[in-house]
């Protein structure tokens, strides 16, 4: 049996980890709101620089006109006017229309920078409304865990199979961590990195060689969005907003396409009964066993095709993902805990904290199905 005393230190561990997490997301609220007020008087700052260059746009146009009809004038009456004359008319005709083209040149660069503000902008708000909800759902959590420890004592017996799901959550958590900070450094951070410098170089073109600093520019914008591309990836892993936007279906069907699309694998998904609404939990359970499933086929099972099956029935949903590969001894895997052990470990604890069933069958040479079955209550 579990002592309450050591069972109430578990729980102070996880409080901390909790509290800790809260913390990391208040910095990046934080940060996400100096960085979204940095943009927005970056913005006001193009504004106004847009607004004084249209002036000057206008005025340029003006005096460009004036010195064109001063220089028709003395090309049309040259015999009256000295040869200095005419080679300053055409002098100042020429420099107020390279002058005139830079400055509109000017004025659409500036246009296009307000423009990817005003989008940075608003990713930047929705990752500041992100965070706020995170910080309910923590404060929530802190609630719950603040509880007084007797109303657990009639529930020890649960309470000792918690404990080692406990340690495997830290687990698969830290692992987490890990490839997020794997996947950010090597996308998105080298990325950045690679940002600056090209700023740096476009900084210094504009002194050396203004006529290549566009060509350099369009590069450094497709440069940041193929960063912006990264971090979306990154984000959808953590948690595709699709699946709370449009549910289930829909989310899987975008996230089939994409990999797909990404890794060349067929996947077929059929879907057999009526769909009806799913609570979240279900619904994301049943996405995280399927992208886990589709990883593990990525990583280690060299399969060319994968079929998904999901069942509406009125009191349970059953699903399975099935693989041609090349198939894996399962209790040898599980025993090394490692590798796709971590991924299996999880979509197990998955289903068994919803109260459903889940079974792994697979045959070297043959490919892997990965089946779960989860009660659905629909009130």
């Amino acid at each position: 049996m579990i002592e309450l005393s050591y069972l109430d230190s578990i729980i102070q561990k996880v409080k901390q980890v909790v509290e800790n997490s809260k913390e990391e997301i208040y910095n990046l609220s934080e940060n996400a709101r100096q960085e979204y007020e940095r943009a927005k008087k970056e913005l006001e700052q193009v504004k106004e620089e847009i607004k004084i260059t249209i002036e000057e746009v206008d005025k340029l146009e003006r005096e460009y006109i004036k010195a064109r009809m001063k220089l028709m004038e003395v090309s049309r009456n040259f015999k009256f006017f000295k040869e200095e004359d005419i080679k300053n008319a055409y002098e100042v005709a020429h420099s107020k229309q390279i002058e005139l083209i830079n400055r509109r040149e000017k004025e659409k660069l500036l246009r296009n920078t307000r423009d990817h503000l005003e989008r940075y902008i608003k990713n930047v708000e929705r990752t500041i409304k992100r965070s706020e909800e995170l910080m309910i759902n923590i404060n929530m959590v802190m609630k719950i865990l603040n509880n007084e420890l007797s109303a657990l004592s009639d529930k020890i017996g649960e309470l000792q199979q918690f404990q080692a799901l406990g340690l495997s959550v830290i687990s698969a958590q830290e692992e987490e961590r890990r490839r997020i900070a794997r996947d950010i450094h090597d996308g998105p951070a080298q990325s950045l990195a690679n940002i600056v410098m090209r700023s740096e170089y476009i900084l210094k073109l504009m002194e050396v060689n203004p006529s290549m600093v566009k060509e350099e520019l369009f590069a450094l914008i497709e440069l940041v969005r193929k960063s912006l591309a990264d971090v979306r990836k990154i984000i959808f892993d953590l948690r595709p907003m699709s699946l709370d936007d449009l549910g289930l279906l829909p989310a899987l069907k975008r996230y089939i396409e994409q990999y797909q699309k990404e890794y060349g694998i067929f996947v077929e998904m059929i879907v057999m009964g009526r769909e009806y609404d799913l609570d979240s939990s279900i619904s994301i359970a049943v996405f995280r066993i399927i992208q886990e499933s589709l990883n593990n086929v990525r990583k280690y099972a060299k399969a060319t095709q994968v079929i998904i099956k999901l069942e509406y029935l009125s009191e349970k949903i059953n699903g399975s993902v099935r693989d041609n590969g090349c198939g894996f001894d399962v209790e040898k895997a599980l025993a090394k805990k490692e590798g796709s052990a971590f991924g299996i470990m999880g979509m197990r604890e998955r289903v068994q904290l919803l109260n459903g069933k889940f079974e792994i069958r697979s045959v070297i040479g043959k490919g892997t199905e990965v089946i779960f079955s989860i009660p659905v209550n629909k009130k």
